[in-house]
């Protein structure tokens, strides 16, 4: 075999591969105009649980932070003057308000910085 036919071959091969992995993990058959059966890969889906984890986590981490920032007393006055505005910044208010998570994460954040 000569150099050019292995490169062309290990190509091949590393292709197979691959395609194998990703249908190892699951796959859909779908049935061509000519008929042929095709297997293609399951798309991953991305959990919205997860999204929505993530987005509490930055918004705990973000209120801690702002909480060890600013000092109890002005956040507490932030956020009473937020929740006297429109109804978004009433929902605002709502969820900027301290809760015992969030003034253990100032603390800890403050004896971080």
């Amino acid at each position: 075999m000569s150099a050019s036919q292995y490169d062309e071959f290990d190509r091949r091969m590393r292709r197979i591969t691959r395609r194998h992995t990703k249908l190892s993990h699951g796959y859909v058959t779908s049935v061509n105009d000519d008929g042929l059966v095709v297997a293609k890969p399951r798309r991953k889906r991305r959990g919205t649980l997860r999204g929505v984890a993530i987005v509490v986590l930055v918004l705990m981490a973000f209120k801690g932070f702002l909480h060890s920032q600013l000092g109890a007393d002005a956040y507490a006055e932030r956020v009473t003057n937020l929740s006297n505005g429109s109804a978004f910044e009433k929902a605002g208010g709502v969820l900027m308000a301290a809760d015992p998570i969030t003034v253990w994460l100032s603390a800890r954040i403050s004896g971080f910085l």
